[in-house]
This record gives C-alpha cells, structure tokens and sequence, in this order.
C-alpha cells in the first residue's frame, strides 16, 4: 500500500471567512477521504475532519490555509477541499434576498 502526501496552499476569499456553514461542508468532504486531513495557519496545525479544529483557525478573508494531506488518497483529497474552499466565494455572489 502506497502512502502519499500532497499539499495545496488556498486563500480564504469569502467576505465571511471560514465560518460554521463552509467549515461544515468542509470536514463532511474531508471525512470521506481515507488520507489523514491537516489544515494549517501560520504555526498552528489542526484536523481538517473537525469542525470544532477548522473553527480555531479564526480564517478571516485574505487568510492563506495550507491543506496537507497523508494517505493512499492524498492527492484527490487536496484537489478536492482546494475547489471546495475556492467555491466558497460564491456565497459573496449571491443576491441580498433580504426585504427593504
């Protein structure tokens, strides 16, 4: 059994930040990935399976994440949770449904 390692730096583009809702839909992607999932913020290296983990982060807009992955799916999972973050941003994009 080969063991793998990728990596993906990603910025965090949406206004919000990684908040509940995308950190959510982050570690339910992560979870179904056999690779061990770490996401890491300057010096400061935690679980991506947890969202409890990805919360402590504080990843405001601008705030550069490196995704690292170890396991027979490394490089799907990186590929993988890099789209999911970039797809973040269309949150920002959606039309203010709100009533004046």
């Amino acid at each position: 059994m080969t063991h793998q390692q990728a990596t993906r730096r990603v910025e965090i583009k949406n206004r919000q930040g990684l908040h509940a809702r995308p950190a959510d839909a982050f570690v339910k992607l992560a979870n179904q990935f056999q690779s061990e999932i770490e996401i890491e913020r300057d010096t400061l290296r935690v679980s991506g399976k947890s969202i409890l983990d990805l919360l402590t982060l504080v990843a405001e807009q601008g705030v550069q994440l490196t995704i690292i992955a170890s396991g027979p799916d490394a490089e799907a999972a990186v590929d993988a949770l890099a789209a999911l973050v970039d797809s973040f941003v269309e949150e920002d994009e959606q039309p203010d449904t709100q009533p004046d």
